[in-house]
């Protein structure tokens, strides 16, 4: 009896250094994740900043600003549902 619960104390610990050891992957992962993101935005920026600068060295109002407009997120396929009257038509059943 002895031996079965030092087995299981094992096995849960191997299980629990396994788990331990993909947390911190994960973690290192979203870690690493946020850095490239952090990177792409200031390289965003800096791409914008010389875009403007070139406009405005050649007349051109800058289109650029920190208040973009929002795309609209409807669905594409709900485009055009609004023009189809209830009730009229037929269904074909193929």
């Amino acid at each position: 009896m002895k031996a079965k619960k030092q087995q299981a104390r094992e096995s849960h610990l191997e299980c629990h250094h396994k788990l331990q050891a993909r947390i911190q992957e994960a973690e290192d992962t979203f870690q690493e994740q946020h850095l490239i993101i952090e990177a792409l935005v200031e390289e965003k920026v800096s791409l914008l900043q010389t875009i403007q600068g070139l406009q405005e060295n050649n007349g051109a109002s800058a289109p650029f600003n920190d208040e973009w407009e929002e795309e609209s997120k409807e669905d594409p396929e709900e485009e055009g549902l609004e023009d189809i009257p209830v009730g009229e038509g037929e269904i074909v059943d193929e």
